[in-house]
């Protein structure tokens, strides 16, 4: 079976902003996280963001512009994360991933509209949109079934 890049926080990994996780306890991610299928990434993190740290949220999508409440501009961290979440994909023949809804990385269709105030708006995080943009599909912890057929379809076609 192919390889699927997860969000280390949806592993139990306590990387989320506010030092926690979104553990997913389901038996078929843990059976493939047995076998080694699954390989936990953080791009913020990875981008050489703390744990914890102040919330971000992307306030401009063109040009890119990712800040805290107060101001900070952590585009850059960001931008690194994703990156290197691409370069890892690659490294590893990820055929998909598995990443944290709404997150301002990991995000796969809605996320916070920068305003902080939980609105969300359509849209991608930074590292989620570099992953489809290079060809990988994204699927958030809310779409366990389409990520499980798409895996099952994945492997009927490479069988």
């Amino acid at each position: 079976m192919n390889k699927i890049l997860v969000s280390a926080c949806l592993l139990g990994a306590n990387v989320r902003y506010d030092g926690g996780n979104h553990l997913i306890d389901h038996p078929i991610l843990k059976a493939w996280n047995e076998r080694g299928l699954l390989v936990p990434f953080c791009p913020e993190v990875a981008g050489g963001l703390s744990t914890p740290r102040p919330p971000s949220e992307i306030q401009n999508k063109y040009p890119i512009l990712i800040t805290t409440r107060d101001g900070e501009d952590l585009t850059p961290e960001y931008l690194s994360g994703a990156e290197k979440t691409v370069e890892l994909a690659r490294r590893e023949g990820v055929v998909c991933a598995l990443m944290k809804a709404k997150s301002p990385s990991c995000g796969n269709k809605r996320i916070y509209d920068g305003s902080f105030t939980g609105n969300l708006t359509d849209g991608a995080g930074v590292a989620a949109a570099e992953l489809m943009r290079n060809g990988i599909a994204v699927f958030s912890e809310k779409e366990l079934p389409e990520l499980f057929a798409f895996i099952e379809d994945s492997e009927r076609i490479s069988a």
